[in-house]
C-alpha cells in the first residue's frame, strides 16, 4: 500500500517496508508519462516488499502541466526536482540513497548523479534513452564516465532509444560498478506485466547495491 506525499514542492506516492529500510529509491516517470506509469507502478511495489523505502513522483514539469513532454530549457529544474525528492526522503530515512526512473527521469537521475556524486548511493535506470530513435550519432554518453555510484540499467532488446549492443558499449565508460539487464524481446515500455523486468530490476540491484 501506498500513501499520498506532498512536501516542499514534491508530490509522489510514498510506499514503506516492513521494517527498516535497506534503501530509499526516489523513482521517477518518462518524458511522455507521470508517476502513475504501470512500470513505476510495479517497480514501488516489489521494491518496497524487498525492502526498500520508495517514493514515486513527479518531475517538475508534469506538475505543471498533465500533458506533453519536457523542455530542454526545464531540464536543470527538474534534476532540482529530483534533489528535493531525496532531500524528502532523508527526512524518512537515513538508508542509501538509490535514484531511479524510467527514460528521461532515468536519465535525469544519470545526469544529477554524476554532476554531484554525494547525492546517492546508486543509480537504477529503465530503458535508457541512450539516443534519440534512428539518430544513433545523437548518443547521449557525455556524463557517463562522471558517475561514481554502482549502477543498475534495465533495457528492453527491441527498445529503439538503443540496442543492447550499443548500451554495452556505452556502459563501458562508466568505472564504477554497474549491471546491464536486458529484457528479452521487450521494447522502451519493457511491459511490465508481462515480462520479468521488474523482478529482474529486483534481483541486479540487490546484488549491484549490496543489499541483504
Amino acid at each position: 500500500m501506498s500513501e499520498l506525499f506532498e512536501r516542499d514542492g514534491v508530490v509522489g506516492d510514498l510506499y514503506r517496508p516492513d521494517g527498516d529500510p535497506v534503501a530509499a529509491l526516489v523513482l521517477t516517470h518518462g518524458a511522455g508519462g507521470n508517476r502513475d506509469a504501470p512500470l513505476l507502478r510495479r517497480v514501488a511495489a516489489e521494491f518496497a516488499a524487498a525492502g526498500a523505502l520508495v517514493l514515486r513522483f513527479d518531475l517538475p514539469f508534469r506538475q505543471r502541466r498533465p500533458k506533453g513532454p519536457p523542455s530542454p530549457s526545464t531540464a536543470a529544474q527538474d534534476r532540482d526536482g529530483i534533489v528535493s525528492a531525496v532531500t524528502a526522503v532523508r527526512e524518512l530515512s537515513s538508508a542509501p540513497v538509490i535514484l531511479g526512473g524510467h527514460s528521461y527521469g532515468g536519465r535525469q537521475a544519470s545526469m544529477l548523479a554524476a554532476e554531484r556524486p554525494d547525492i546517492c548511493g546508486g543509480l537504477l535506470s529503465f530503458s535508457y534513452p541512450l539516443h534519440p530513435p534512428g539518430k544513433p550519432e545523437k548518443a547521449r554518453t557525455a556524463h557517463l564516465p562522471d558517475l561514481r555510484c554502482p549502477c543498475v540499467f534495465v533495457h528492453g532488446t527491441r527498445d529503439p532509444f538503443g540496442t543492447p549492443d550499443e548500451m554495452r558499449a556505452a556502459l563501458t565508460l562508466i568505472s564504477a560498478p554497474h549491471t546491464l539487464v536486458l529484457v528479452d524481446g521487450r521494447g522502451h515500455d519493457l511491459a511490465p506485466d508481462k515480462s520479468d523486468a521488474v523482478p529482474a530490476a529486483v534481483d541486479a540491484a540487490t546484488t549491484t547495491f549490496g543489499w541483504h
